[in-house]
């Protein structure tokens, strides 16, 4: 063996250890963040219980809590087998790596018994002069000098190998110490995912007793979102109509003052054509001799008026939400999703946008993110824009903010802080959470693109805030 070939396999361990090192650090860092979100959710969990019934955004968050406790177990599954395959390869490396020792070893052997035999100095000098010439002995000496070098060599890859050998067991031995407490923290986030799912079955069993109230709740919860959508669509149409109509009277007085300047140029061009004609007509003169035809004189002073046509107007754009000085508002919403505030300093998300289902006891479509706070606490505008509606969606109160082509909601008030038309700036407060059950209000917190005149899509706002 060579001292090249020893480089190439040291390299390719280094390489190897840092390969792997950032896949278990960045499981680790995962299975970190995964435990903090969880401990979050047990304080916002202890906080529901001091309530006096058990709500859907409990079942919610235990919900959540479980779904985190699965990607724990599922990251630590991820570790064993990553340790696992650290094992496999390590062995694999050490039989290598004894086959070659012993190969070594043998190599090893065989060079110094040589050595041992022909190690007086009257070999040496015999197999020196014992050279046909001059040259023959000069590589005699050279081919001593090699063999001393190669039996150097020999002994050099020999400790090498051994040191890589020990390094390899020494891995080994980390691995299966890593492998034992992944298989400990396995054991330990199962115990706690089977808690969950008792927390769980114990918190929806209460729920079914509950049922027709909550399915009375779901229903309110229904007509609310219904009278917000038909709001929405109300203020939509309505700022549509607006535009129309400013751009049918903009059209109208660019078509009246058309007209007044094409009166006017037609005027002047009838005045200017008298003032030629009078100054063109023969004066009287009775001494004058008559004459027939009087000689044609030109008039300096005779203008000559020419109309130009006024330049064509591009023809209006009705839909206020495709105008020019809406469409900065709406690219700056738009660069600025992910990193949008959310409309209250503190709250839990009790009911997600889209599709959900709490157990079997209850299953909503929600057109946006259901919030729980505490009542009276401050709402505030998620970016600058303009009111387009305060109005009352059943017994609270909504307020509909313009961005551009995107519109935001937010509905429960029982109080409002701005009026229609009026600027808002990025956490302004623009009203307070309304109360619905144990000093606890829901704010429904929607977020809608204007696709067009006729069309608007409720889009997902947890995928739009910070």
């Amino acid at each position: 063996m060579t001292k090249p070939y020893f480089l190439l396999l040291a390299i390719l361990f280094t390489v190897n250890c840092i390969a792997q090192n950032p896949t278990s650090a960045d499981l680790k860092k995962k299975q970190a963040d995964i435990q903090n979100e969880i401990d979050d959710l047990r304080k916002s969990l202890d906080e529901t219980k001091k309530y006096k019934k058990e709500s859907l955004g409990q079942l919610a968050l235990i919900q959540k809590k479980l779904r985190l406790r699965e990607q724990q177990v599922s990251l630590v599954n991820q570790q064993i087998n990553a340790i696992q395959g650290n094992i496999n390869q390590n062995w694999r490396e050490i039989v290598k790596l004894r086959g070659e020792l012993d190969t070594l070893k043998i190599q090893y052997e065989k060079s110094v018994v040589y050595a041992y035999k022909n190690r007086s100095n009257y070999d040496f000098l015999n197999f020196l002069f014992s050279a046909s010439s001059f040259n023959d002995a000069l590589k005699r000496v050279a081919y001593l000098k090699s063999y001393r070098s190669y039996r150097e060599q020999q002994a050099e890859n020999y400790r090498t190998t051994q040191e890589m050998l020990q390094q390899k067991i020494s891995n080994l031995n980390d691995n299966k110490k890593q492998k034992n407490e992944a298989l400990s923290e396995q054991t330990k986030q199962r115990a706690v995912l089977e808690e969950d799912k008792k927390e769980q079955d114990v918190v929806v069993n209460k729920l079914k007793t509950r049922e027709k109230e909550l399915n009375k709740d779901m229903n309110d919860k229904r007509k609310q979102d219904i009278a917000l959508r038909n709001a929405i669509n109300a203020a939509i149409r309505r700022e549509i109509e607006i535009a129309r109509k400013k751009a049918m009277a903009e059209e109208a007085a660019a078509r009246k003052a058309a007209e007044a300047r094409k009166a006017a140029d037609a005027e002047a061009a009838k005045k200017a054509a008298d003032l030629a004609r009078a100054n063109n007509a023969p004066k009287s003169n009775p001494n004058a001799p008559a004459t027939t035809n009087p000689p044609a004189t030109t008039n300096p002073s005779t203008t000559t008026v020419t109309t130009v046509p006024a330049k064509p107007k591009p023809a209006a754009n009705y839909n206020s939400f495709e105008r020019e000085e809406t469409r900065a508002m709406s690219e700056s919403f738009e660069k600025n999703k992910g990193n949008i505030p959310w409309p209250m300093a503190s709250g839990i998300v009790t009911m997600h946008f889209g599709r959900q289902n709490y157990g079997g006891v209850v299953t909503y479509d929600n057109p946006g993110i259901t919030i729980e706070a505490n009542t009276g606490s401050s709402v505030k505008a998620v970016f600058d824009g303009e009111v387009l509606a305060v109005t009352s969606v059943g017994p609270v109160e909504a307020v509909i903010i313009q961005h551009g082509k995107y519109i935001t909601s937010y509905s429960n008030l029982s109080s409002t802080s701005v009026t229609k038309g009026q600027t808002i700036k990025m956490g302004q407060v623009i009203g307070k959470l309304a109360e619905k059950d144990d000093n606890r209000g829901e704010l429904e917190f929607l977020i809608t693109n204007v696709i067009s005149n006729d069309r608007s899509v409720n889009l997902d706002p947890e995928k739009w805030l910070r």
